[in-house]
């Protein structure tokens, strides 16, 4: 009898298990202009998990999206958003604590990533991830010349050629751009100006890309100058219109819409099949 107990156990165990597999959790994100919906990744086991429980907690409802720039991301999940005055800096506020970085090469920022906020690698060298702060990625198109470079060599180059003072005029001119928010105009120069660093400093800032990575940034757009830099955890794959409406509403000196864009953040464990008939996402690892 102890031994049929046991295998029956075992069968069911691996019932259980299987039907586990074929499920996920959707993740809904409500605002004025419109519904996202995202999955998180099971290779960021930390960040999934944290993100379910603020959600299932109700941390996120009536927070702000208080951070927005057109062509770049939206930002929210500050706490203090939530009673914060029209002329309260925000961007500081989580729940006291902050999760580990999880980089995966195969997670990027494309057009809809759900990526950590996090502080700084001067006060933050590990490159930790903020407890509840997210933003989700717009971004734009790139060409493949573009996406050759090596944004971490890319950005050393810079601080070398910066440093010399026969380069004062570009610094000047980089600045420009900067004062005048221009990130369209900020990143041509850039592009135009790399071969001149790469040629006074005898290096090659070039790295190799995956072909679907590139495909991505090529077709559908992003900001792979984070990759590596943030933990991508998750991604939108309905309401990517959304996206582009909240970034595009007019905004302060502080990139903060001068009306509030609120979200309400809930959670459902659906089957894996029902996510991709309503969204015409493919899990790559769903059989």
């Amino acid at each position: 009898m102890q031994k049929i107990f046991l295998i029956s156990l075992a069968i069911a165990s691996f019932f259980a298990s299987g039907c586990a597999q074929e499920t996920d959790h959707l993740v809904t994100i409500k605002t004025k202009y419109g519904d996202m919906a995202a999955i998180l990744y099971d290779e960021t086991p930390k960040h999934k998990e944290n993100f379910i429980k603020l959600a299932r907690e109700h941390y996120y409802d009536s927070l702000l999206f208080h951070r927005v720039i057109e062509g770049f991301m939206i930002q929210g999940g500050d706490p203090q958003s939530k009673t914060a005055g029209m002329d309260q800096r925000l961007g500081e506020g989580g729940p006291g604590y902050t999760i580990p970085a999880e980089f995966n090469p195969t997670l990027f920022h494309e057009k809809g990533a759900l990526s950590a906020a996090r502080l700084g690698d001067a006060m933050n060298p590990e490159r930790a991830s903020s407890g509840s702060q997210f933003y989700i990625v717009q971004g734009t198109k790139h060409t493949e010349a573009q996406l050759k470079v090596d944004p971490d060599k890319f950005n050393r180059a810079l601080q070398q050629f910066f440093q010399r003072p026969e380069n004062a005029s570009y610094r000047d001119s980089i600045n420009i751009f900067i004062q005048h928010r221009d990130e369209q105009g900020f990143q041509t120069y850039l592009d135009n100006l790399r071969p001149v660093i790469e040629k006074q400093l005898g290096i090659s800032v070039e790295r190799n890309i995956s072909p679907e990575i590139l495909k991505q940034y090529t077709t559908v757009g992003g900001t792979p100058q984070l990759d590596g830099q943030y933990t991508v955890f998750g991604k939108v794959i309905g309401g990517l219109d959304v996206i582009d409406k909240i970034a595009a509403a007019p905004r302060d000196p502080n990139d903060r819409p001068v009306e509030n864009v609120r979200m309400v953040i809930t959670v459902e464990e659906i089957s894996k099949r029902k996510i991709e008939k309503m969204y015409g996402y493919e899990y790559p690892d769903k059989d």
